[in-house]
């Protein structure tokens, strides 16, 4: 093998994103050969047939004897036993990658069951199978291997058209940690709390305006993508924990001073977070924010929502949820514009509306006010609250089967308007792609 493109690409693992990454690395040119599970290999074969450059065989076995670049594209939770399986038919000097979202397991399974002679070098694209890799985030690593390997490694995930960003897999797991769990916990709650109170966002006027216009489409893309997507992040990466707690306690903290209608406690706690993350928010700071310094505009955010309920009509709202990351990221010393190169785009996200809300002191004021004073959005806020409880506790306890549980009972409130939503998200995604970055 030399230092270009490997002539066979091999894929274990034809789920959505297996599937993504076999038709891209296909259309360039390359060889590609692929199975899933034995009993879906008919279904997958007629559907794939007129793919050209891509063949997909019965089981694995078939994959790690031909190929010269391997990806394992499984879920984190069965990435042990399917590389336990089919590791050791690995043909020498292959080079190895898999593409769960915690690469610790995935880096035991691959130093328990793969011959000595193979190379290791992984990714993991910071992205869903309904967005284009060009543009996006991904993260390579390098485990073991030859400098020839690694090079090879590197042109063939380049030919895809992502940023490669080049980290350890120890790092990989900490940034995807900071990035992702309490940004993911975050949506999953709303979600959950929207449906505990039987409520569409997009109907009731405290949610219409542009932070709360991604605020509802992140949720619904969350939930319209699979549970494992997520609760492999969440419930393997062992920093997963402390991340998840700490939303919770800063979720918990900001309503006991909303509770007792403590605004000075109350916004000093929130000034103190801006502060730190944005250095914009002290007591004697009236800087007003510049359009040019936000990575979402005015227009963006309302160009994107699925209300029906004109916006002039719109509500204050407390905002909870972003002022809870806020302070999460203050309490836990996280500073995310440092995360900026591992961002995926739920986490770009995030920051932006966190951003927006904490740069425009008009707005953040309202939220404070309406934060301590609304009672009519306090029932709200407890529901919130509520459902971060929910769903910390299923993290803390590593427990996979409530996990899906929880979130396909929230899928199921929200079914009508996901398709909906998961579209006008992609669009929002799309444009986000060629947007600067986020100052501070």
């Amino acid at each position: 093998m030399t230092g270009t493109a490997p002539l066979k690409v091999g894929i274990i693992g034809l789920g959505d994103m297996g599937i993504l990454y076999a038709k891209l690395f296909a259309g360039t040119g390359l060889t590609v050969v692929a199975c899933d599970r034995e009993e879906r290999y008919a279904e997958l074969k007629a559907d794939l047939t007129e793919v050209e450059n891509l063949e997909v065989v019965k089981d694995g076995f078939g994959v790690a004897r031909l190929a010269d670049l391997l990806i394992f594209s499984v879920e984190t939770r069965v990435v042990d036993a399917v590389v336990k399986q089919y590791g050791p038919a690995v043909k020498y000097g292959c080079i190895v990658a898999g593409q769960t979202s915690v690469k610790g397991p995935e880096i035991d399974a691959f130093d328990k069951y793969l011959p000595s002679d193979v190379n290791v070098v992984t990714c993991h694209s910071l992205h869903g199978p309904g967005v284009s890799p060009v543009g996006q985030t991904m993260v390579v690593m390098r485990h073991r291997a030859s400098d020839e390997a690694f090079d090879t490694a590197v042109s063939t995930y380049k030919m895809l058209g992502s940023k490669l960003v080049f980290m350890s897999c120890e790092e990989h797991d900490k940034v995807t940690a900071d990035t992702q769990v309490a940004t993911h916990l975050g949506f999953l709650a709303m979600g959950t709390a929207w449906m505990h109170m039987g409520l569409f966002p997009w109907e009731h006027a405290a949610f219409l305006g542009g932070v709360d216009n991604v605020k509802i489409l992140m949720a619904l893309r969350i939930y319209s993508m699979k549970s494992h997507v997520y609760s492999g992040l969440a419930l393997l990466n062992k920093h997963a924990k402390r991340q998840a707690l700490q939303y919770s306690k800063s979720v918990t903290a900001l309503l006991q001073y909303m509770i007792t209608e403590n605004e000075e406690a109350f916004a000093k706690r929130i000034h103190e977070a801006g502060d730190a993350v944005f250095h914009n928010l002290s007591a004697s700071t009236h800087e007003i924010r510049r359009e040019s310094d936000l990575l979402l505009s005015d227009e963006v955010l309302g160009e994107y929502g699925l209300g029906v309920i004109p916006a002039d009509q719109r509500t204050p709202n407390s905002h909870l949820s972003i002022i809870a990351m806020v302070d999460c990221w203050h309490q836990l010393g996280v500073n995310p514009y440092n995360n900026l190169a591992c961002q995926t785009p739920v986490f770009r996200l995030r920051l932006g509306i966190a951003q927006y809300l904490f740069k425009d002191r008009a707005l953040l004021d309202e939220s404070i006010r309406c934060a301590v004073y609304a009672k009519e959005i306090r029932a709200d806020d407890m529901e919130f609250h509520a459902a971060v409880r929910e769903w910390v506790t299923i993290i803390c306890k590593g427990d996979e089967s409530a996990y899906e549980q929880q979130f396909n009972e929230t899928r199921s409130f929200f079914e009508d308007k996901l398709v909906e939503g998961r579209e006008a998200s992609s669009r929002l995604i799309s444009k986000l792609i060629t947007a600067p970055q986020p100052k501070r």
